[in-house]
């Protein structure tokens, strides 16, 4: 890719860092990550300490492509390559076991690791630049709201990480699917934008949700991706009863609804396609949670397939919302 002066240089400073055990902003197409050398131990850490974030929860290593793959999994099943070709760059992660020189702070001292390729200009630049992998979990709080701008990134870090590279909106919004290759049948451990038909599509069936034998994931706690303010979630009518109720009771309310605001009614709304939804989502939620209000009350989403990995979010930032610190488990 060719990259205007003023994003080669800023990018040079950012592989630099890195290289000097630094932690940067980094951009993809789904959010922004809060990225590190993946394999320099030390500056791991630093993400775990800077998200607050429990040190067997494991992160996702973003790589430039599948020609990468053998440098961090020993086992990689056809699939596995099938996968990449369809899908990456884009927003799928592969678990894969890997190999035995993969730090345990990235895999959560699990035996596998997840492995993507990100769809955005400027991270595959940086991962070129590299010529490594970068753990890059998503750049908030542990458990809050997932950054899809850069001003939210330094919203929420300030000068505790002083490179940003600023790429914009994330495309996508949400985080990328999770596929577990790692041992004899795939499965979905969580669902994003790229569906399970469309990988079915692919590479056959594929089990849904986690068992007993599922290795751990990022987002994949009960509460997650949540506000700090309370928040609820009901059909439009029911929302507009809620809405007025609270507000004879002196409550400030805000709204997130679909296409439209009902009358009389603050907040903000989002479209009825999904992948529009998912654009927006994190954005308004973070916007709604600085208005101060007592309640946040979400629209019902469809319960259809194509809202699964929609529906997922808003799920677990309902568990969380309210809690001032989410819990680690």
């Amino acid at each position: 890719m060719k990259l205007n002066p003023a994003d080669a240089e800023f990018l040079l400073q950012a592989v630099q860092a890195l290289k000097a055990g630094e932690v940067i902003g980094l951009p993809t197409e789904t959010v922004y990550g809060l990225a590190a050398d993946a394999m320099n131990i030390s500056a791991v850490r630093k993400i775990f300490a800077l998200k607050g974030r429990p040190v067997d929860h494991p992160l996702i290593v973003h790589i430039a492509d599948s020609g990468q793959l053998s440098k961090w999994a020993k086992v990689i099943p056809e699939e596995a390559f099938v996968l990449a070709q369809h899908f990456w760059p884009g927003p799928l992660t592969m678990i894969l076991r890997k190999q035995d020189k993969v730090p345990d702070e990235v895999t959560g001292g699990q035996n596998t690791v997840g492995l993507r390729c990100p769809a955005h200009p400027l991270a595959l630049a940086l991962l070129q630049q590299l010529d490594g992998g970068v753990a890059a979990p998503s750049a908030n709080r542990f458990g809050r709201i997932s950054p899809t701008t850069a001003q939210h990134v330094r919203d929420e870090f300030g000068e505790a990480v002083p490179i940003v590279l600023d790429g914009g909106e994330c495309e996508v919004g949400i985080e990328s699917t999770i596929i577990d290759l790692s041992s004899s049948h795939p499965r979905l451990l969580r669902p994003g934008m790229i569906s399970q038909t469309e990988i079915e599509a692919v590479i056959g069936p594929i089990a849904s949700n986690a068992n007993h034998d599922s290795p751990r994931v990022s987002g994949s706690l009960a509460a997650h991706y949540a506000p700090r303010t309370p928040m609820q979630m009901f059909s439009r009518m029911d929302l507009i009863q809620e809405y007025v109720r609270m507000t004879d009771q002196d409550m400030h309310c805000e709204a997130l609804c679909l296409n439209t605001l009902p009358d009389g009614i603050n907040g903000l709304c989002l479209s009825s396609d999904n992948h529009a939804y998912a654009h927006g989502l994190y954005a308004a939620m973070r916007e709604l949670d600085d208005r101060d209000a007592n309640y946040l009350l979400i629209e019902q989403t469809p319960q259809t397939p194509e809202w699964l990995a929609v529906n997922d979010r808003l799920g677990r930032a309902l568990v969380g919302a309210g809690v001032e610190d989410v819990e680690s488990p």
